[in-house]
């Protein structure tokens, strides 16, 4: 018999899995609702195609299952695992449409905006940043949207992107200062003042 949903919550993403491994379903379920969401971020991100970014992201979590029982602790972080696996497939998806999406040209998703001025002045914004992200080089760029807009710290960057973390604290400098360059002559048109 599986824990309450709520104790769930607070056990380890590898001790959720192990417990699912066992045959746990509370332990599905509650891993489902941690990273499915994470998954299906992610795939939309890259495919910008909601159906396709539900099928990648079904695929990661069966791919999640299967791996369960042979999952070896301390190895790599689940969600840094399953990040990873998700990109890999949107990738190779993208590859067989032979078409490919910039990852800096994938907008953040909506959420309720207060007015309609402050909407058209986010998506100016959006636009700007995107155009500066296409800007950066490629490992700048892949470094700040995992750190800003993935939300993932730099050793699970470094993790990703196969560096050392040292390096992605260069890349995201160099990416930042780099940024705020390319967006300084727009400050006053984007809404920012001179705080």
């Amino acid at each position: 018999m599986g824990m309450p949903l709520d104790l769930e919550t607070e056990a380890s993403d590898e001790a959720l899995l192990a417990r699912y491994a066992a045959g746990d379903p509370a332990a599905a379920r509650a891993l489902t609702l941690r990273f499915a969401p994470l998954a299906l971020r992610v795939a939309q991100a890259r495919l910008r195609d909601q159906a396709e970014a539900e099928d990648v992201a079904q695929e990661a979590m069966l791919r999640l299952w299967r791996i369960a029982p042979d999952w070896r602790s301390g190895e790599a972080k689940v969600s840094t695992w399953l990040y990873r696996v998700t990109a890999n497939l949107a990738v190779d998806r993208l590859r067989r449409r032979g078409r490919s999406v910039p990852l800096e040209a994938v907008a953040e998703p909506e959420d309720d905006r207060p007015g309609a001025e402050a909407g058209m002045i986010a998506d100016e914004r959006e636009k700007a940043l995107s155009g500066a992200l296409d800007q950066l080089p490629d490992r700048q760029r892949q470094a700040v949207m995992l750190r800003h807009i993935e939300g993932l710290s730099n050793p699970e960057i470094a993790e990703v992107m196969e560096i050392g973390v040292e390096a992605v604290e260069s890349l995201t400098a160099r990416a930042k200062r780099a940024l705020a360059r390319l967006l300084a002559p727009r400050r006053a048109e984007l809404g920012f003042g001179d705080d």
